[in-house]
């Protein structure tokens, strides 16, 4: 599904597209090759259960020491603290393990996830703090190492994964939907999404949580996933998952019928059944 017209930035979003995807593969080859080796914890996060790793640390140093390379006047924001701001218009959003609690217990289901994004203001829900504010991708790649699978997208290009198109699913009952979603750190979070699921399991066929958002959105973009629904993300957990699953065909939507996912609510998946979805979660959580 082609997406909006990329803005007059003298860039060429196939190229930025390239790039990310170089770049996913060569740092996931690095931090399965460090997953072998062991883990080591170096921090938390939200909560004593949302770890940073070692191999986080290291894979956000080499993207971003990849993107300057290649382009030194972009700007770039990372899960693990790098931000600075470019003046060539371009911001590349990264995650570097997107799924590190899996990639800390030898679980498949992490990848690396990189996308370019530009200023656009009616992309509020790509945002962190005040500096990176209003933005969408315009290219993207998510590496799943385990696999070796590398999806792409560039907007108006198509959803690749190893350079084969790949399209969403045509399911529109959500009786027969299998959908994925996720869970947060803290207490409170997991136990509001827990009740969630309890109200959206008796209305479709299953639900999975695999424990990273980039990889749901890349199983939504190959028909492996029917729909997704997550709250709570943050821009690098989905800036380049969200382009791909829409370059393949999905509707990604926000709550209350916006069309501005993140933090409050994410929905995606073929438009009839994405739109099903979002009323069915949206009545779980006025149910409580």
């Amino acid at each position: 599904m082609p997406g909006a017209p990329t803005p007059a930035l003298h860039v060429d979003p196939s190229e930025l597209a390239r790039l990310a995807g170089e770049l996913a593969r060569s740092v996931g080859v690095r931090i399965r090759a460090m997953r072998e080796q062991g883990v080591d914890v170096a921090a938390t996060k939200s909560s004593l259960t949302d770890v940073v790793t070692a191999a986080d640390r290291e894979a956000e140093e080499l993207l971003v020491a990849g993107i300057l390379a290649a382009r030194p006047d972009d700007g770039f924001l990372g899960e693990e603290g790098a931000d600075l701001t470019g003046t060539t218009g371009i911001t590349w959003v990264i995650d570097p393990i997107d799924g590190t609690t899996n990639y800390l217990y030898g679980l498949p289901a992490y990848g690396v996830s990189v996308a370019a994004t530009v200023a656009d203001g009616s992309a509020a829900g790509l945002q962190s703090g005040n500096t990176h504010d209003g933005r969408r991708a315009i290219a993207g790649a998510v590496y799943i190492p385990v696999t070796d699978e590398l999806f792409t997208a560039f907007e108006g290009g198509g959803a690749m994964l190893g350079g084969v198109a790949v399209a969403v699913s045509t399911e529109e009952d959500l009786g027969l939907a299998l959908v994925g979603t996720g869970f947060g750190y803290t207490l409170e979070r997991r136990t509001e999404q827990a009740n969630v699921a309890r109200h959206i399991i008796p209305q479709i066929r299953d639900l999975r949580r695999m424990g990273s958002a980039s990889v749901d959105l890349c199983m939504i973009a190959s028909g492996r996933l029917d729909a997704y629904y997550e709250r709570g993300l943050q821009p690098w957990d989905y800036a380049a998952g969200v382009l791909i699953a829409r370059e393949a065909g999905a509707e990604i939507l926000g709550r209350d019928g916006d069309t501005l996912p993140g933090e409050p609510l994410l929905i995606a998946g073929p438009p009839t059944l994405a739109r099903k979805l979002r009323d069915s979660v949206a009545a779980a959580y006025a149910a409580g």
